[in-house]
Order: C-alpha cells, then structure tokens, then sequence
C-alpha cells in the first residue's frame, strides 16, 4: 500500500476546499492506498472553515499556514519541500482546490501507479469548460509555447509525482516560478493520463487573462536559451527574407519577437533556488485537523 499525498494550495477559498476534501474521500474509497491531504494556505485573509468529519477513508489532514502570501505555484513548491522533508509519503498529488480538478480521476493516477512505477504521471488535458475567448487564449498560448520553445506542454498542476520526481523538483529553480515548466524540464519520460478541466464548485474561475499571460511567460521563461536560439534563427531567415522591403510594417514580427526574449529573460527572474529552499521560513504553523 503506498502512502499518497494530495498537495491543495489554497488562498480564501474555503468554501470550495471543504466540498473538495468531501469529493475525494468519496473517489479514493475502495483504491487501496493510504491518502491524506495537506492544504498550504497561502495567507488567506479569509478565517478557515474547514468541514473535516466523515471523511473517514483521508487518514489525516494537515494545514500549512503561510506567514506572507506568495501565489499558487510558490505554494506548491514550498508544499513540495515541506512534504518531502517533513512527511513520509511515497507519491504527492498536486491539485486545485475549487474542484477544477476533478477528484474522480484520482484512481486514473492510481491506476498507473501500478503499471508505470516511480515514473511521472500527468492529467493532459483534453476538454476544458471555460467560455469560447479564453479557450482561445489557452490555445494561442500553447502554440506560442511550442513555437518558442520546442516543448509541448499539455497539463498543469493535477499530476501524480513519485519521491524521486519530487527530489528533482525541489532542487530545481525553476519550480519556485512554474510547475509545469519545472516539471518538463526535470522530467522528461512522463506518463500521459486524459484529464478534463472541471467546473468550480463557487464562485469565478480567478486565471483572469492577465494571469493567463504571466503563466503562459513563467512557462517559456523555464527554457529561455531555447527561446533565444529560435528567435536568432527566425530572424535571421525573417530578415533576409524581407531585405528588400523593409518598412515599419514588414518589422513587426521582428519588435515582437525582441519583446518576447525581453519578458522572457525578465521572468527567468522569477526562478529562484535560494527561494525555494527558503521556502519553509514562510511557514508559521502545521495545524492538523483530521
């Protein structure tokens, strides 16, 4: 029976973190594995109102309280160094704590425990429920993150990560800014699971098209030579090819892909292995629950 730990960041979202917790106890029972939960709250300024009775198949939760807010991929990355010093687990299940990640394909996860041992297992995903615009958003960000970086990146946080992946993760810089784009750099043998995004049990979904933006750079940031090389590459072709009618218009492209390189080289900022292993310094109390 392995130990398995589900990583929920949470910042106010109370509500939607209780009817979580009550969904994966329903969806874990009968998998015959050890779950528990640790939720990171992110300095919520919300009081707490978790509901923890008859989740009797979840054997303990823990709560991480966060002296200063740090956003969601920071709370994951400090969830993963916590757990991976502190707690004795043998897989960590990162997931949204507003039901966007749905609690029934857990046993997708478990499923390929079993036939894919101590390897990566990620939820692709294959439908998602948001309105038509930011679908379309989402997928100008993912052709523009293949194009820029040769990297198809195809899930998000809900994946299921073996203590070795883990160790990686917590030893990469990159994780204290992106998750995914950690995750793609450190792993590159990974299993493929379909995974659809769910609706969020209250409330609107907070990836706003500004944050979209600042995920979609976090990502491309994580390969920013990659970026680099392909950029050189394009212009070079780019501007031989319009040598002979060089104009403001025909430039475009050109400022375009220069302000690409510039954001992405600003991001990178954003990476930080001091950060990351400072991480636990942020925690003010491990408060247990259930």
């Amino acid at each position: 029976m392995k130990k398995i730990i589900i990583l929920i960041p949470v910042y106010n979202d109370w509500q939607s973190t209780s009817k979580l917790l009550e969904d994966i106890n329903l969806n874990v029972k009968g998998l015959n594995q050890e779950f528990s939960v640790i939720i990171v709250n992110d300095a919520s300024t919300d009081e707490q109102s978790i509901n923890s009775t008859n989740l009797e198949n979840l054997s303990s939760i823990k709560i991480i309280n966060m002296k200063e807010n740090r956003g969601h991929a920071r709370c994951i990355a400090s969830g993963l160094k916590h757990i991976h010093e502190k707690e004795q687990y043998d897989y960590i299940i990162p997931m949204d704590g507003d039901g966007e990640d749905r609690p029934e394909e857990i046993k997708n996860f478990v499923e390929n425990i079993n036939f894919s041992p101590d390897k990566a297992i990620v939820g692709e995903r294959v439908k998602r429920t948001e309105k038509l615009i930011f679908k379309i958003c989402y997928k100008i960000h993912k052709a523009l993150t293949y194009l820029s970086t040769g990297q198809s990146i195809k899930f998000g946080n809900y994946t299921c990560l073996p203590k070795s992946t883990v160790e990686k993760m917590i030893n990469e810089k990159a994780t204290w800014s992106s998750f995914s784009g950690a995750l793609q750099k450190v792993e590159k043998d990974k299993v493929e699971v379909p995974s659809e995004r769910g609706v969020r049990y209250f409330g609107p979904s907070k990836m706003s098209f500004l944050n979209l933006i600042k995920h979609s750079l976090s990502i491309i940031s994580v390969f920013k030579f990659n970026v680099l090389i392909r950029s050189v590459l394009f212009l070079v072709v780019y501007l031989f090819l319009i040598s002979e009618n060089i104009s403001n218009v025909t430039l475009i492209p050109f400022y375009l892909v220069i302000l690409l390189n510039i954001l992405t080289f600003y991001f990178s900022n954003r990476e930080s292995i001091e950060g990351l292993n400072d991480s636990l310094d942020n925690i003010s109390t491990v408060d247990q629950i259930n």
